[in-house]
């Protein structure tokens, strides 16, 4: 799928990444080039999605919450980069069904398990949607930690300021087989939980062991 929006933006996101941001990217072979993919990141800032998925060389598509879909301007953006809104005060079936239609084609689907950025950088607890997700559809989660980008653009901030951010994609996660759907989703959770707080520095820590 080709998006205009993203594919003339992107020499510009690359720039604005490496001289604003001074971006770095670890463990980018451990992006699979093919296939279904759940991507699982700590969220800090708003500029965590475009980010991540620059070293991406296939279509991402981005559950992104509710309420930034009402900005026209900023909701028009959103679905030209293939975003569709989730509701995350209840569960939000239609969310779902967009999720599963994308990985069931294949493609990439990048989702913030904490929910929402966290307002002081530290690792939320999980919700469980996106690892029911992937144990049900055999889906491998791709765990990436992000680091720097609290400090370049925390929540109460309107505008970023330079900064240094580290971005790591670990080596995808599966499922554990025929485990109960309820259990092996906790399990994952955990796991992904574990391995992105593995490459976050201490202040960015999990608020508690509770996976969510």
């Amino acid at each position: 799928m080709r998006t205009p929006v993203l594919d003339s933006l992107r020499t510009l996101a690359w720039l604005a990444a490496k001289v604003y941001f001074r971006v770095s990217f670890r463990g980018t072979g451990n992006i699979p080039l093919n296939g279904p993919l759940i991507i699982a990141a700590n969220h800090v800032s708003y500029a965590d999605p475009p980010l991540l998925s620059l070293p991406f060389r296939r279509p991402i598509f981005y559950m992104a919450m509710a309420p930034l879909f009402q900005n026209p301007v900023f909701g028009w953006f959103l679905r030209r980069a293939r975003g569709f809104p989730v509701k995350l005060e209840s569960a939000d079936p239609r969310a779902t069904r967009e999720a599963v239609r994308a990985l069931q084609s294949g493609e990439v689907v990048l989702i913030f398990p904490e929910g929402g950025r966290a307002y002081d950088g530290r690792l939320r607890p999980f919700k469980p949607g996106a690892f029911r997700l992937a144990c049900s559809l055999r889906v491998p989660v791709l765990p990436v930690t992000i680091v720097g980008a609290y400090e370049a653009w925390p929540a109460h901030r309107v505008f970023p300021r330079p900064g240094r951010v580290t971005i790591t994609y670990h080596p995808p996660i599966h499922g554990e087989p025929g485990a109960d759907l309820r259990e092996a989703a906790r399990g994952l959770a955990e796991k992904v939980r574990v391995t992105i707080a593995s490459a976050l520095p201490p202040h960015q820590q999990p608020v508690s062991a509770d996976p969510g």
